[in-house]
């Protein structure tokens, strides 16, 4: 392990903008047997004008929690007496959101696990670097008066979520086909929530109480979704030792969901058509026809007119299918609709988890809105199931996401906000505003500015060189556009 005087304590800390974000309203507290660690984190935050309290065993910062309410914990695990993980068990019970950093000389896969299972915010092996170690608490600190302060209100969730005008549309052909038996034809990418808005129709029919049994029929091979469908008797084939039942007669007086129905092979394509035309089936192997009280809901993601022009699909089916036609939008088409899905996925996900739910920050949530999704909303379902288990910090920052999506982003940096650009400004059209060029050149400008001072420390003319600006023009503008000085 590094001693005190080996920790690189005489370099400047580049904690950047990150510091001017947080205020320790309660000190942090360092919790850890070796005096030389608990020396090298007084002098580092006490350089950073952090409050903090040292401890040197889990008892001690224990019996100071009956009474104080540190900003976050930083603690060894192996210390006389009690251990860290010990300690951070204790905390979490009586402090659920508070942030706990465990620190160990022995990092190995089992420590490592065990802190994260407890509830870890983060965990530091040593040796460490100061600086990196001071970065990990000031996020930390700043996590922990976000949640102090941000408190999602917890609303009723409805079954299918969408703000955007592309949704709104699906919402009011569900109304319009409640008390409808008409069957539906749904378009749409995959991963666009076809099941979903299915089970919605059901849900909102006079079948609402008898069975909704879906299948995909892309995932069921050739030879046996003819029995999947229909069901067989005894005997019909080998192996066929009892009757079975297949889905048309499980969903009796309900709704089946026939998913990824361009796929269905061409002599099943005949035997749907036969049902959908007089409403009677056999089984395989039987010879008794069987009366189907069915609503048959049908959904692809493929063009079914180019299929039926390729003699991939009867022409015929196709029309008793596409009575009504549902046309599911993309992610991409309803990127307002992102930030409310992520949201909720990321509830959603902690939920499932039995965790403490993680929330987004701003850049992320814009981050997200940009990108395409090829996936659509099983792809963001996904991903925020991911965040959850891997993102180390309460509040997810885009350097969390993975890699993948960091460089398949639909567009670069210089991309991204041009697009976010033309959202705003389109929104803005369409509400009839006017001066919309000098509100949104104000809004750059105030920006650029802004960030260049923030870079610099408040120095103007290190700020006006980064911007190319000259330090009169600067100054001209903080004070058109009504800049703080001291920010």
């Amino acid at each position: 392990m590094q001693t005190a005087s080996s920790l690189p304590l005489t370099a400047a800390y580049p904690i950047s903008i990150l510091k001017k974000s947080v205020s320790t309203l309660n000190p942090v507290w360092i919790v850890d047997d070796d005096h030389s660690i608990r020396w090298v984190f007084e002098k580092a935050l006490a350089r950073e004008n952090i409050a903090f309290r040292t401890f040197a065993s889990a008892s001690e910062a224990l019996d100071a929690l009956q009474t104080q309410t540190p900003q976050v914990v930083v603690s060894d695990i192996r210390m006389p007496g009690e251990s860290g993980l010990s300690l951070l068990q204790k905390v979490r019970e009586k402090h659920a959101t508070l942030p706990v950093i465990i620190m160990t000389a022995y990092s190995d896969l089992e420590n490592a696990v065990t802190a994260f299972q407890g509830g870890a915010y983060e965990y530091l092996p040593k040796p460490f670097d100061v600086d990196h170690a001071v970065e990990l608490i000031l996020r930390a600190v700043k996590d922990s008066q976000a949640v102090l302060t941000v408190q999602e209100p917890q609303e009723a969730v409805p079954e299918i979520l969408g703000q955007a005008p592309a949704m709104q549309n699906v919402f009011r052909a569900i109304g319009r086909l409640a008390q409808s038996n008409a069957t539906v034809m749904i378009n749409g990418e995959s991963g666009t929530g076809k099941e979903l808005v299915a089970n919605a129709l059901h849900r909102h029919s006079p079948r609402a109480n008898l069975p909704f049994i879906a299948i995909n029929t892309a995932a069921i091979p050739k030879e046996l979704l003819e029995s999947e469908l229909f069901g067989h008797e005894r005997g019909a084939f080998t192996g066929a030792q009892t009757t079975r039942r297949g889905r048309f007669e499980q969903a009796e007086g309900g709704t089946l969901f026939l998913d990824e129905i361009g796929d269905m092979p061409a002599e099943l394509q005949t035997r749907l058509l036969r049902v959908l035309s007089d409403g009677n089936y056999y089984r395989v192997g039987g010879h008794q026809p069987i009366r189907a009280n069915v609503r048959v809901i049908a959904a692809t993601h493929q063009d079914l007119e180019v299929r039926v022009k390729q003699g991939l699909f009867r022409e015929d089916l196709f029309h008793r299918l596409n009575v009504i036609r549902l046309r599911l939008p993309s992610l991409r088409e309803r990127r307002d609709d992102i930030p409310l899905l992520a949201k909720h996925f990321l509830r959603k996900s902690a939920q499932a988890l039995n965790v403490e739910a993680k929330r987004f920050s701003e850049p992320v949530i814009q981050y997200l809105s940009s990108l395409d999704f090829p996936g659509n909303v099983r792809q963001l379902e996904n991903l925020c199931h991911w965040l959850t288990v891997m993102a180390p910090a309460a509040q997810i920052e885009v350097e969390d996401l993975p890699p993948e999506i960091r460089s398949d982003a639909v567009v670069s940096t210089e991309q991204g906000w041009i697009a976010a650009l033309e959202r705003e400004a389109e929104m803005l059209l369409a509400r009839g505003e006017t001066r919309i060029m000098d509100e949104l050149s104000q809004s750059f400008e105030k920006t650029l500015i802004l960030k260049a001072l923030a870079k610099t420390g408040g120095r103007r003319i290190e700020a006006a060189n980064l911007l190319g600006l000259g330090r009169n023009t600067l100054t001209r503008k903080i004070q058109e556009l009504g800049i703080d000085d001291a920010t």
